[in-house]
């Protein structure tokens, strides 16, 4: 769906590249999430696989066509959900989605009905009501379904779930997830470690231009984190504090204090100590999350 190959792109008027030769193939049916610090290039990038940028050097193909052959034609295909949502204030949630449903030509085979879409993000009720009224969240999700609207093969959504609580945010990912099992191609950049771990398939860091690595959240996660557990037990009343101990996982079924403990305690819980993504992508990055 997209392949890229030793991408390179600077801005006008600078001496140092943005993009420095990064390498990345995203299949059909796949989530991948391309995460970095602020300034790290991710948007630059996105800008160039959705054609905002061309100057660019090195191979770029988007659903096996040379990015340089696309011309608008392009946008039929795609949706994009930027981070900052940018919506006519004085139109209501349902004729914004009607306004940007009448680039695709009436009639379209391709073309979502803009009520369904409202009601799929839970804004059925505010269907009337003027955007500029909505609260941050109604506008994100709305930014969310106006990326659908043309049914697009490829979807590029930059922080969905931001502003949103658990709830709204649960609906977006579901979303997400079944735009996926119809066949849906997402590339999704976040700072929210946690939706990218549910989500992606793969991840991709990208530090000052240049792809770190590229893998898969679980694979990431054990490899960064201890190969050990932790044991929670509480030999006390209720109101006693637990107690901890840690076991490396080598030889674990044939460690006789653990035996032990299993056999003479109550065990609370029991946990592994897989790195989190978000302790993966500040050893990657050397970036805390903003």
């Amino acid at each position: 769906m997209i392949d890229v190959q030793d991408l390179c792109f600077r801005y006008p008027g600078q001496e140092v590249d943005t993009i420095r030769g990064i390498s990345f193939s995203i299949a059909a049916g796949e989530i991948f999430g391309f995460l970095g610090p602020s300034g790290s290039g991710k948007s630059t990038t996105q800008k160039l696989l959705i054609g905002l940028l061309k100057n660019y050097q090195g191979s770029l193909r988007i659903m096996d066509k040379d990015a340089h052959a696309w011309n608008h034609e392009i946008y039929k295909h795609i949706g994009v959900g930027f981070e900052l949502p940018n919506h006519f204030s004085k139109l209501s949630g349902l004729e914004n989605l009607e306004l940007f449903a009448s680039f695709y030509g009436t009639g379209s085979q391709q073309q979502r009905d803009p009520g369904d879409l409202l009601e799929l993000v839970g804004l059925q009720d505010a269907a009337n009501q003027r955007v500029g009224e909505y609260s941050k969240g109604m506008k994100m999700r709305l930014n969310f379904a106006r990326a659908l609207i043309n049914d697009p093969l490829l979807l590029f959504l930059d922080e969905p779930t931001a502003g949103l609580d658990p709830v709204n945010g649960k609906i977006i990912k579901d979303i997400i997830r079944d735009q996926q099992q119809q066949g849906k191609t997402v590339f999704l950049t976040t700072h929210n470690m946690h939706d990218a771990d549910e989500l992606c398939d793969r991840v991709a860091f990208i530090v000052e231009g240049e792809l770190n690595l590229i893998d898969v959240p679980a694979a990431l996660k054990l490899r960064h984190g201890r190969k050990s557990i932790k044991v929670i037990t509480r030999s006390g009343g209720a109101s006693a504090p637990p107690d901890v101990h840690q076991f490396e996982l080598d030889q674990l079924g044939g460690n006789p204090e653990f035996l032990d403990l299993l056999n003479s305690t109550s065990v609370e819980s029991i946990h592994s100590q897989e790195a989190t993504l978000e302790e993966v992508f500040i050893k990657t990055t050397g970036a805390r999350l903003t």
